[in-house]
């Protein structure tokens, strides 16, 4: 049995992709591979395989050790992807981002959710061969459509108008996920209900904190901010929306998008370079936010499209589902043991 040690501290922090990310991959190889993987989760013991999910700085000491065999590190982020996401001091700011390039190369072999993630590590000196681009997933036994007459239930329990046409986005509290945009498109369309389910996860290190917050706390009349909720609450929310719309300007493979996919919801995007690659034709794609707003009314009007980009949107969750990506983790990691068992061999032929 391959020995793999997870390392994560992501649910410390909720209402974040990473955290639902990293509870996706756990459940699937535990459910899916129980004879063929050990898991053990931020324990120090020998393994074949050390997965790291976070930057943490005992981690990354504990890199050092010949006990964690193969280290795999996961790329989310970069560090020009957290220039809009968290307001940092300069001086903590450039050490910080020194430390995520270092962590990084400490890996073995690195994961990237994000395939444009790939050319920008080989600008920090990290080898495109060390890396590997695994798209997230989510289960469709937990994110799944319901019937209208379901729909029509969840709106009455969390204090929605029935007959009113609903828009929904999932994320954090953010600057770069278009906040700003979806409460103007709310204001531009008093006739529909919005929900944005998100909080702020990192508190008043969000960038543009003090802005987003007045909003939260007074935000148009059709709008409303159920705040952070549990992962087996969330699903709600889809199931009790029309659309889902993501105004962000900057993404690296939002769980929110695979989620809403699961769900059957039409999905509205800022059409990113991001997207354009890795789900092009399942989303409706819109420059900016006049362009998001024509998608939400033709959506509002004209069932038979909303019909359409339903079917594009199971399209998109059949490829990103779990049965697809199951196969794709348990080959990555059988292949990183044999790697690593290689490696092992030649140590000892040369001594």
């Amino acid at each position: 049995m391959l020995k793999i040690d997870m390392f994560s501290t992501a649910t410390k922090v909720k209402g974040q992709g990473v955290g639902s990310a990293y509870l996706e991959l756990i459940r699937l190889l535990r459910e899916r591979f129980p004879t063929e993987f050990q898991l053990e989760i931020n324990q120090y013991d020998r393994a074949d395989l050390s997965h790291y999910h976070t930057i943490n700085p005992t981690f990354y000491l504990s890199t050092f050790s010949k006990r964690r065999g193969r280290k795999i590190g996961y790329v989310h982020f970069l560090p020009e992807t957290l220039e809009e996401s968290l307001q940092l001091p300069p001086v903590i700011k450039q050490l910080f981002y020194k430390y995520v390039i270092a962590f990084y190369k400490r890996m073995d072999q690195i994961v990237v959710v994000n395939p444009t993630f790939i050319p920008e590590l080989e600008k920090y000196g990290i080898p495109a061969q060390k890396v590997t681009y695994i798209p997230n997933f989510v289960s469709k036994t937990e994110f799944h459509p319901v019937t209208e007459s379901h729909k029509a239930v969840l709106r009455d329990q969390y204090g929605y108008e029935r007959k009113r046409f609903t828009v929904i986005c999932t994320g954090q509290v953010q600057t770069r996920k278009g906040v700003l945009d979806f409460a103007k498109l709310a204001r531009e369309n008093p006739d529909y209900q919005f929900i944005w389910v998100g909080g702020f996860s990192f508190g008043g290190m969000t960038a543009g904190y003090t802005e987003l917050k007045r909003l939260v706390a007074d935000p148009p009349a059709n709008l409303s901010f159920p705040g952070i909720v549990e992962r087996d609450q969330l699903v709600d929310y889809y199931d009790l929306a029309d659309v889902f719309l993501l105004p962000s300007y900057n993404e690296l493979f939002p769980m929110s998008v695979l989620e809403a996919f699961s769900c059957g919801l039409p999905v509205i995007l800022r059409n990113l370079p991001l997207y354009q690659q890795i789900i092009s034709g399942y989303y409706a794609p819109a420059k900016a936010e006049p362009e998001m707003n024509t998608w939400l009314r033709r959506f509002a009007t004209d069932a038979e499209l909303r019909s359409d980009y339903a079917q594009k949107a199971q399209a998109a969750s059949n490829y990103y589902s779990e049965d697809h990506l199951a196969q794709i983790w348990h080959d990555f990691y059988i292949q990183q043991a044999q790697i690593q068992a290689k490696k092992g061999r030649n140590h000892v032929k040369k001594q």
